[in-house]
């Protein structure tokens, strides 16, 4: 009997699957022949993409061929997961099986900022928003797609008129730190200078009288130095940063969003990027947009290293470690770093840019370091530099 019930599964689902077949066929001419339906697509100003409910394209629009640089003859048929960068193309078709198993939808009928892929192999910023409609019994996904490449010139040129104005009050403020900090030393200074003074007159009398006089002035000259000391302590607590708020995130979703971040200035064009991610590694606690900030300076460092190399290749990773952390690494096929520089690459004003002030990487060190993590680099095995940093992987309670 067992025997029976499950073959008539296998012809149920042999059916349902030949059906299936059949309705995608019917649905691929459909949108082929139909001049109605070419005439509106055609006339979309942006990229257009028809897709089955297997994620095998039907449509393919005049504006979606000169994004892409395909034919939509050669890519009618074809799975959409052609023009995704890893590790979507991998995914894509768990992405639609599980929407059908469970018709949870994450992002049918929302706005995301991913990232696509070129015939040529480039990877780019797009606006991606999918729609989905039932035609003819049949389910089909529709998306509407904009490069971010060009638009963001526009929004880069009103970021550079920003950052010009934060650099304006960031030197403000150095300013009256340094004043504030040459004279709340000033006096101590002195003091420290006039008991020295005074320590070297008793002690050039060489009286064992005044040994004692010699004892209580160098005492007062430690009291100064521990002073001095605490006032340049208490003004690095006030210009730090303040505490670090971190919650539960999705590593790959904000690598994904730091992509496209890095990339929208057009610094990503010609470099072929590879994404690897470890499931096991996906949740950590972190304060997303400040590792963004680390990821955006790691990939921007990457892209200007890579500037004169003629093969320009960045390999982006995640993994789990053993001690409940999570390893990201961006490495580059750039030239490498200089032994000096490397020494001493996460100190302050430490920098290989004609007119870089050496802060990104210090930055970074801090973010990560306020994370609980650490940040270091290495010789990367594509030739380049590999930067790793570690976060603190987030842990579900079960029974919670």
């Amino acid at each position: 009997m067992p025997d029976t019930k499950a073959a008539r599964s296998d012809a149920r689902a042999t059916t349902d699957a030949a059906s299936r077949a059949s309705a995608a066929g019917a649905m691929k001419h459909r949108f082929r022949d139909d001049i109605y339906f070419r005439s509106i697509i055609d006339t979309v100003p942006d990229a257009m993409i028809v897709i089955d409910e297997t994620g095998h394209i039907l449509a393919f629009s005049h504006a979606a061929e000169k994004m892409f640089g395909y034919d939509s003859d050669e890519l009618i048929g074809e799975n959409v997961n052609t023009l995704m960068p890893s590790p979507d193309r991998e995914r894509h078709d768990g992405y639609l099986e599980r929407y059908r198993e469970t018709g949870e939808a994450r992002i049918i009928g929302k706005g995301r900022v991913t990232s696509a892929r070129r015939r040529d192999g480039v990877t780019f910023p797009i606006d991606l928003s999918i729609g989905e409609a039932e035609v003819e019994g049949a389910r089909v996904f529709t998306g509407f797609i904009r490069d971010l490449t060009e638009r963001a010139e526009t929004t880069k040129r009103l970021h550079v008129l920003q950052a010009e104005l934060a650099h304006v009050a960031r030197i403000s403020q150095m300013g009256t730190l340094a004043t504030s900090i040459a004279h709340e030393l000033n006096q101590p200074l002195a003091a420290i200078t006039n008991y020295v003074d005074a320590a070297s007159s008793l002690l050039a009398q060489r009286g064992d009288s005044e040994a004692s006089n010699v004892r209580q002035a160098l005492a007062l000259c430690a009291d100064e130095v521990i002073r001095a000391g605490d006032i340049i302590r208490h003004l690095r607590e006030f210009i730090r940063h303040g505490e670090t708020e971190r919650v539960h995130a999705r590593i790959g979703h904000v690598i994904e969003e730091a992509i496209a971040l890095a990339l929208a200035d057009g610094a990503g064009t010609g470099v072929a990027l590879s994404v690897r991610f470890d499931e096991a590694a996906e949740d950590v606690l972190a304060d997303r947009v400040q590792i963004q900030q680390v990821l955006v300076n790691l990939l921007r460092n990457a892209t200007e290293a890579m500037a004169d190399t003629r093969s320009k290749t960045i390999e982006i990773m995640t993994r789990a470690t053993d001690d409940q952390m999570t390893e990201v690494v961006v490495a580059d096929s750039g030239p490498g770093l200089e032994p000096r520089i490397a020494r001493r690459l996460f100190q302050p004003f430490e920098t290989t840019k004609p007119s870089g002030m050496g802060l990104g990487l210090s930055i970074c060190h801090t973010i990560v370091d306020a994370h609980g993590g650490r940040i270091w680099a290495e010789p990367s095995p594509i030739g380049g530099t590999a930067f790793h940093f570690t976060l603190p992987r987030f842990e579900t309670q079960e029974g919670s």
